[in-house]
């Protein structure tokens, strides 16, 4: 199947008219976030769901929710900062708090074309509004489908490792090759 690339795609906010019913996944409980909780979320101020549509159909291919968050710096990352004059015990990031892909969408692109997306959102945050160095995440372990070699190929890595349930990880988007800003 051919990539799908962001000229094909549009995104939008998510708001009350969006159909979001007929969108499926693997991951019932990313299915369910979107439609059960995603607006209650975006309109208790909590996080922001974004909707990513084929242009040509109309056909909703995936989704992604950020939120305002933070990074601690302990261990080997703390130390890393402190050789470079960065003093905090945390630092501000952007986090995906959901990301999924429509099954019938799956190997397509839209997974990274959804990165991009946030990767651009914390750019602006960043050039426009307030501090943002990270983007930061909790992948999902599934034995169907781990996506923590999908992350660790864009260029997050692991915060600390867990074989069970979520492993959290980060990009530090001023050293990021495939993102760099």
């Amino acid at each position: 199947m051919d990539k799908i690339t962001s000229e094909q795609l549009r995104i939008e906010r998510m708001q009350e008219h969006h159909d979001v019913q007929s969108f499926r996944s693997y991951e019932q409980e990313l299915v369910s976030f979107l439609v059960e909780d995603a607006l209650d979320n975006q309109n208790s101020r909590i996080s922001v769901t974004y909707l990513l549509f084929l242009e040509a159909t109309g056909e909703l291919v995936g989704y992604i929710t950020l939120l305002n968050d933070r990074i601690n710096l302990e261990g080997n990352l703390k130390d890393v900062f402190h050789r470079k004059g960065i003093l905090y015990h945390s630092l501000p990031a952007l986090k995906i708090g959901r990301l999924c892909v429509n099954d019938k969408f799956l190997r397509r692109g839209i997974g990274t074309q959804m990165l991009a997306f946030a990767v651009k959102i914390a750019n602006h945050i960043f050039s426009e509004y307030a501090g943002c160095r990270f983007i930061v995440l909790d992948a999902k372990r599934n034995p169907q489908n781990d996506s923590i070699h999908f992350y660790k190929k864009i260029g997050f890595e692991m915060l600390k490792e867990r074989k069970k349930g979520t492993t959290p990880m980060y990009l530090d988007l001023v050293n990021n090759v495939k993102f760099s800003i």
